[in-house]
């Protein structure tokens, strides 16, 4: 069994949180309780968001957190700010197009992961070694995509509403042309497209609803008729 664990080290701007799920041994740890996590790029901490249930695992509770993980995860996280801050007048002063969304530290403060958005290709390795003397970590640099990047940052989608993907989409599905010409939408991207430049998340939505009514319902142009022995044109 698992639990959903909101990572301390999220930088997504979710009022909804992001869960990753962990096993535990033993007792399942409380909700809204905070827990030492093993993760791939070692140990994390953050909060518990949902009772036991079966997930794919991302990786294994160790314990719950103490005063003094809390503290230094805290310390850490100030720490990541001034490291995305530093890195951002670096790329400036080098004139690398790129944009830092944000950055994050493992609990042990050795391995620190750079999240970051460019339009064109960049290379940020030349500031690995920078990075790394300076913040005493090993540094990662992650790419993330217009979806990813409009997450982060928190954007408006045209509905007026908070985009899906910064309030509450644990994830993103595929979505294509098709998903919107099966709903009878205008083909025009500005019309379909969120503020990322992609095409809308919620287009997969209601799209299961419209692919049972097609097996259905009649097509545009095609004769039918009533049982009363009406007949028109769709």
């Amino acid at each position: 069994m698992t639990v959903g664990v909101r990572l301390h080290a999220d930088l997504r701007k979710a009022r909804t949180p992001v869960l990753r799920y962990f096993r535990f041994q033993g007792d399942p740890p409380p909700l809204e309780a905070y827990v030492v996590v093993r993760t791939s790029r070692g140990l994390e901490v953050g909060k518990v968001r949902t009772p036991p249930r079966k997930e794919k695992e991302a990786g294994e509770v160790v314990r719950l957190a103490t005063k003094e993980d809390l503290d230094l995860a805290s310390r850490l996280r100030a720490k990541a700010e001034e490291a995305a801050f530093y890195l951002r007048a670096r790329l400036q002063e080098e004139g690398v197009r790129a944009k830092v969304l944000g950055c994050d530290f493992t609990l042990d403060g050795r391995h620190l992961s750079v999240h970051y958005a460019a339009e064109e290709r960049v290379n940020l390795k030349r500031f690995t070694r920078e990075l790394s003397e300076r913040f005493g970590a090993r540094v990662e640099f992650l790419a993330e995509g217009p979806r990813e990047e409009a997450a982060y940052l928190g954007t408006l989608g045209a509905c007026g509403m908070e985009s899906c993907c910064s309030t509450w989409l644990q994830g993103f599905a595929q979505v294509s042309i098709r998903l919107a010409r099966d709903q009878g939408l205008p083909l025009n991207p500005e019309k379909i497209s969120g503020p990322c430049g992609r095409l809308l998340c919620c287009l997969v939505y209601e799209h299961p609803v419209y692919q049972e009514l097609l097996k259905e319902l009649p097509r545009k142009n095609a004769r039918v008729c009533t049982k009363e022995g009406v007949c028109g044109k769709v």
